[in-house]
Parts: C-alpha cells; structure tokens; sequence
C-alpha cells in the first residue's frame, strides 16, 4: 500500500512523514515551500507496513513556473498512491486553495483520508470543524509534532491495506518453482532487497535531477533551468538494464563560504550523508565548466568515504570541440585527482540520454573493482617483486622489512603490510606500493587502504626464565 501525503504547504507534511517513517529523513523548516520533490519512504504503523510519500505542497500556479512544475508532481503522486492523505492545518483553519484541491482530490483519488493537524489545543477547535464543509469525510484530528491521532490514522488505513493485500494474494504470479540445475548457478549480485545503491552528486545545475529522470524513465524528479530546485537528498527504487538499484539525488553543493542560509546547510549535509549511504559515487561535472575547486573537493571526499566513483561529464551534447575537451578533461582530472586515477571518465548529455550505457557499464566496473579480493599468496609473489625492484628506504639507518602481506577487506579495498619500524616508513614509499596495486591488480579509481603494522622479529627464548641445563648440572655435580 501507498500512502501520498498531501496539502498546502507548510501544513506539517514533512514532520508527519518523519513520524511514520521513524527517522528525520525530510528537511524541516518553519518557511513553507521546503520539500519540491517526491520522497518516499517505509513507514511503520502499528503492525501496518506501508511506502508513504511526501509531496510538494499544493499550489495554484499551473503554467511551467517552478510552482507549476511542483504542482505536476504532486498530483503524479496522487494518480500513483493507493491513498492520500490530505492535510490542512487546524489552527490556520479552511482555506479557498484548501476548497480548490479538496475537489481535485475527490477526483483523482479513490482513497482520501482527511487530517487536520497542528490540532492539539482548544485554539484548533474551530478549524477541525471547518474541515467537514470539505465533503471528505470525518476529519482526523493529528500532531505530526507530537504524535497525536496515530490510532486514528490506523483505524482509517487498516481497512484499505487488508482489502488491497486480499486483492493482491488473489493476483499474485506462481512463484518458487523448483527446477533442476544442469550446472551451477551464478551468484546473484544484486535484487530487489539488496540494489546497488548510487548516489549522483555535484555543483547546482549540473542536471543530477535532469540524469536520473532519464535513467528511470520518468519524471520523477522536478527538474529546471534554475539552479538549487533540489534541497533533499531523494532516493529513488528502479531496474537500470537488468540491475535493480537505489539511486540517491543529492542537492548541489557550492562553497562551503557561499553556504549561508540554514536551509542550505541542511541540504548540503543530507547530500553528505547520501553519499556515506552510497556504494558507488557518481560525481556530475558541467562541460561548460569542469573540474571546479568545489568538484575536486566533492571528488575527494568520496574518496574519503572509501567509496567507488565514477565522473559523468554532462551537457555533452552542447560541446562543439569534443575530441579535444575530452583530451583536456583526461588529463585535467589525471593532475588533479590523483588518489583517483583510473577511475572512469564518461561524457553523457542527461537531456537526449546518450552516453547512458557507458555511465551504466562504468558504474557496474567500479562496484566490481570495489568488491575485488586478491589471494595472500598472489599478494606476497607480488610484494617479492615489488621489493626486488624498489627496495624500502632506510631512514636514520634503520632498515625496513616488509615481511608479509595480505588483503583485510573490500568494499573497498584494505591491504595489511606487516614490517618492522612502519612509523618511519615514508609516505612516497606508501604511494608506490598503492599505484602498484592499482596497475597490477586491475583495481582502478577505487580508494585503496593500506596500513603498516609493526611485526618484530624478536628472540622467541628473550622472555623464558634462565636455568642452568641438566647436563651441565649433572657435570657440577660430580665435581
């Protein structure tokens, strides 16, 4: 079951999503018109488990302004809801826009649940009784804020799901069928309860919302030629070519000093942690205008966060000397980013979809490479050779061994050198390890994690109690 919530805004759609879902995924203001995109969630309730959406609040404007566009999406998520939950706000009482989508709701909706929040106290008393003159029912009277009229959305809600989930059995596909293997099956990577998940991040306007409205198929995500229209870190569910996955859009990130407004440093962070969240980080650039201070430093800190990255060039479309940009952009990005190298580079243009399936083929590389494990004997066989052919330094004339190696952990990749004095190890000796890991192991662009343990090769008798040898007891004693 789907639950859309909706209403003018400012009403407390954002706060009651919250509450559902258990968790401050929405931004929360007190200026109205935070939310513009669709968001959904798993919400719980009770023993109800339900996708609830939050939703744009409704305007009246329905020309291509940026209200206009928010309005369109609203009422996409109204036509893809099971039910909607139309919200007005108490205290503010019914007003002539509330009257206007009230009507188009009864239209367009099967299911409308009517709630009157902000209506703890006796100063909501009057709006609540507004709220009937709407045609829709029995109002609820909720506090996104504090909780209150949970039960009574329950009562309202469980009806409907046990209908819709009767309904559902009875259409459900035959599903679990044995058949017999000829040969054995090849390991699943990714399903519905487990998608790749991908966040796409950048500067504004560099068309994030544009491109993943393209790779889903639909417009989904309210998109313009103004810069800053997405402020949450959205994440969608889809199938890209066979491979399920759960792709984040993440509000553009200027200069941290550029950063005033509060409600700008909430989307920053909600982008932050989109891409802790993430398995494979796409970094959007512009064409017009690559590689920026704050492109590097979003690049960077991916890489961080030891994610995979990969960095899509947008607007490729409108690019007139391709061959030679592409030149430049190959080696701006070589000298730039170097603790990226080899991580792949793909022109793509989000307005006309080219360029789609190379981001997808790049995108599945470096989760493998991500993923990737090398054997303990195959990394000592080639430690040997890394030695042979670049021995350690020997700072104030201690020498360093390196003795043993072996592979830690992906996701991404952590190698383990056990030598003798690592704290005097140098980092350009560290780095020539780590490219080397990179080009003779296949694991390009993917951050690499090596760390240096002290392993002494100390007398295994230093520390056993002395005592004279029986031999040499016995001899004593017979002189």
């Amino acid at each position: 079951m789907t639950l859309a919530i909706v209403g003018r805004p400012n009403v407390g759609k954002s706060t009651l999503f919250n509450r559902l879902v258990g968790k401050r995924l929405a931004l929360v203001d007190d200026q109205p018109g935070v939310t513009r995109d669709l968001r959904e969630g798993e919400a719980r309730l009770a023993d109800l488990r339900f996708t609830v959406i939050d939703t744009a609040g409704l305007e009246e404007a329905t020309d291509d302004s940026l209200q206009g566009r928010m309005r369109r999406l609203t009422e996409r998520a109204v036509d893809m809801a099971d039910v909607c939950l139309f919200m007005i706000d108490a205290r503010a009482g019914v007003t002539p826009t509330d009257e206007v989508f009230a009507d188009i709701l009864r239209k367009r909706s099967a299911h409308v649940i009517l709630a009157a929040n902000k209506a703890e106290g006796a100063a909501a008393d009057a709006g609540v009784l507004e709220a009937y003159a709407l045609g829709l029912g029995e109002p609820i009277r909720l506090s996104g804020e504090h909780g209150e009229g949970m039960m009574e959305l329950y009562a309202h809600l469980q009806p409907i799901a046990d209908d819709m989930a009767e309904r559902a059995e009875a259409d459900a596909p035959v599903t679990d069928i044995d058949v017999e293997d000829d040969e054995e099956a090849e390991e699943v990577r990714f399903s519905e309860a487990r998608p790749l998940q991908v966040a796409v991040v950048g500067r504004p306007n560099a068309g994030k919302s544009t491109l993943i409205n393209r790779i889903i198929g639909e417009d989904r995500l309210l998109t313009g030629p103004e810069a800053g229209i997405t402020r949450d870190a959205i994440s969608l569910r889809t199938t890209w070519d066979d491979v399920p996955m759960r792709i984040f859009d993440t509000a553009g990130m200027r200069k941290k000093a550029k950063v005033q407004e509060k409600l700008e440093k909430l989307s920053v962070s909600d982008g932050l942690r989109a891409v802790k969240f993430a398995e494979v980080v796409v970094v959007l650039l512009d064409a017009a205008i690559p590689f920026e201070q704050q492109d590097l430093r979003i690049a960077d800190l991916a890489e961080r966060e030891g994610r995979a990255v990969v960095v899509a060039v947008n607007k490729w479309d409108v690019e007139d000397e391709k061959q030679q940009k592409l030149r430049d952009l190959k080696e701006a990005f070589e000298r730039l980013l170097p603790q990226l190298r080899g991580a792949p580079l793909v022109t793509v243009s989000a307005r006309t979809g080219r360029g789609l399936d190379r981001l997808h083929a790049a995108i599945l590389k470096a989760h493998e490479v991500w993923n990737r494990r090398v054997s303990t004997a195959h990394l000592n066989r080639w430690l040997t050779g890394m030695l042979e052919a670049h021995p350690p330094p020997a700072p104030q004339g201690k020498r360093i061994k390196l003795r043993y190696m072996t592979q830690a952990k992906t996701r991404p990749p952590g190698f383990v050198v056990m030598c003798s004095h690592p704290d005097k190890m140098p980092d350009s000796y560290t780095r020539y390890l780590v490219n080397g890991l990179r080009q003779d192991f296949d694991m390009p662009g993917t951050p690499i994690r090596l760390t240096l343990r002290s392993q002494s090769a100390a007398n295994p008798y230093k520390n056993r109690k002395k005592s004279t040898p029986s031999r040499l007891r016995k001899h004593l004693g017979r002189s």
